[in-house]
């Protein structure tokens, strides 16, 4: 199920290694180093992706073993939930959820030369802390990572939190971010295969201008259906995705806080 990308060639690693050392010799000459520093942390060009996620022009057949969603193909594993995710009219996210944990995928447009996960990141970290939370940065499985404590409203309208993880890859002009709940997020050493899923999800950004950020927007199959909250399985006949492994639903977006 998990595809395969093509190396990156030397000529790409040599390219990432003169930037490298272009951002140190800014840093050196700089009046004030710490302000040099952190423009070099926020404008590093995308890293190496040798495990995924897969931009399309990287794997040879993107549609074996994924659920095609126009801008993004998520791979299908046995026993899992997806849900859309949308915004107005379009679907701009969505959701796996695998027994007790989900990771939701949201892919945006991103500079041709120009990562924007550290950045990214800050933005998160600061929103979560100043409404109260508590933000971890660290380096997981996938690279850097916030693992974070939001707070939420209860049911019972009682104060909470809800522990998730942000984890997220630069592409070629996109950027594929990923949230994790439940307990992948409680017990990240259990969130192996949403990682999996998230590594091997295939970013479809098409070639039109889009600004930095704009959500890549995604579609649902040509033969499924919007399964409502609350309909069961076997109520949705007629549909690929009536059961199993491939069950389309709209649910609640985890959004990060702003």
């Amino acid at each position: 199920m998990f595809g395969r990308r093509r190396k990156r060639s030397e000529e790409d690693v040599e390219a990432l290694d003169v930037a490298s050392e272009e951002l140190t010799e800014d840093a050196e000459d700089a009046e004030d180093p710490s302000e040099a520093v952190e423009a070099a942390r926020v404008s590093l060009p995308p890293a190496p992706r040798p495990d995924g996620p897969w931009d399309v022009s990287e794997v040879r057949e993107p549609g074996e073993g994924r659920v095609d969603l126009g801008g993004m193909l998520v791979p299908g594993v046995e026993g899992m939930e997806l849900r859309v995710e949308v915004a107005g009219d379009a679907i701009v996210a969505a959701t796996v959820v695998l027994r007790d944990s989900a990771v939701q995928l949201q892919a945006f447009a991103a500079p041709k030369k120009e990562g924007i996960w550290t950045e990214v990141r800050d933005e998160i970290a600061t929103g979560i802390t100043q409404q109260g939370g508590v933000v971890d940065e660290v380096e997981g499985p996938l690279g850097w990572e916030l693992r974070a404590q939001v707070p939420v409203q209860l049911p019972d309208g009682k104060n909470g939190v809800q522990v998730v993880r942000f984890i997220g890859v630069d592409g070629p002009r996109w950027f594929l971010r990923g949230v994790i709940s439940g307990q992948g997020a409680v017990q990240p050493e259990t969130g192996s295969l949403l990682e999996a899923i998230f590594q091997d999800t295939v970013v479809v950004r098409g070639e039109g201008p889009m600004a930095p950020r704009d959500p890549i927007v995604l579609k649902l199959p040509n033969d499924a259906q919007m399964v409502p909250d609350g309909v069961q399985q076997d109520e949705a006949q007629g549909s690929r995705f009536a059961g199993g492994a491939d069950r389309l639903q709209r649910g609640p977006e985890i959004s990060e806080v702003r």
